[in-house]
């Protein structure tokens, strides 16, 4: 059976994850997960790609990408990030062979319903995962610049933390107050399986809206439920 066509769509937000072979570790010391980001930020630019929100996992990573201008941009920037982490990690450790598990999985994500839910069941994943306690403790997610805990802000600007208040500071605490609500039940397997399949976050309107603009046909398992 062949692969199941990957959709990607400029203008629109994009789950991204990408694990390691047979989930071996990616990311062992401080430097890995420096090198990655550095990468991300230098590259994403070159590849007219917006980064909404990322999550590096010790054998794993979650990006939230919006393609700018062209969809294939996503798979351009991706490719140079796994391959530039893996040639490190294979010179590191004089090894050979893929550090990465096949091609990344992808799912374009309803702005208007479900950006905000996907945002924060990226920067969850260290509390689900119970590396942490708080997702401000974990250092290698987007987290910290979204609430402003940290100086250095590269990411781009999505319009869902934009809608949460007039300034900086507003959205800073009111996304702080919904990453600390409860997640409404069946929010986290929605995400998690919609990029596992490569298929949509959102719901029926929002495929037959995808299906008008690529011409084909896509399965969905809804309906979805978007985050309160």
């Amino acid at each position: 059976m062949g692969r199941s066509p990957r959709i990607l769509i400029p203008g629109f937000p994009h789950h991204v994850v990408q694990r390691g072979h047979n989930r071996n570790a990616v990311f062992v010391e401080t430097d890995d997960y420096e090198y990655y980001l550095a990468n991300l930020i230098q590259w994403k630019d070159h590849f007219d790609v917006g980064v909404y929100a990322y999550c590096l996992m010790t054998n794993h990573v979650h990006l939230v990408l919006v393609p700018l201008a062209r969809g294939d941009g996503i798979s351009g920037l991706m490719r140079r990030l796994s391959a530039r982490q893996g040639r490190r990690v294979n010179q590191l450790e004089r090894r050979t062979g893929s550090l990465w598990s096949g091609r990344f999985k992808s799912s374009i994500i309803d702005s208007d319903r479900y950006l905000l839910a996907c945002l924060r069941y990226v920067e969850l994943n260290p509390v689900r995962a119970g590396v942490v306690s708080r997702p401000e403790e974990y250092r290698w997610t987007s987290y910290r610049q979204r609430v402003g805990l940290n100086s250095d802000i590269w990411l781009d600007c999505d319009p869902a933390t934009r809608a949460l208040g007039d300034t900086p500071a507003q959205r800073h605490q009111a996304y702080a107050h919904f990453v600390q609500d409860s997640v409404p039940d069946g929010e986290s397997e929605l995400i998690r399986d919609a990029v596992r399949r490569n298929q949509l976050t959102g719901d029926q309107q929002f495929v037959d809206e995808i299906e008008h603009r690529t011409g084909l046909r896509i399965k969905f398992r809804g309906p979805g439920r978007p985050s309160k």
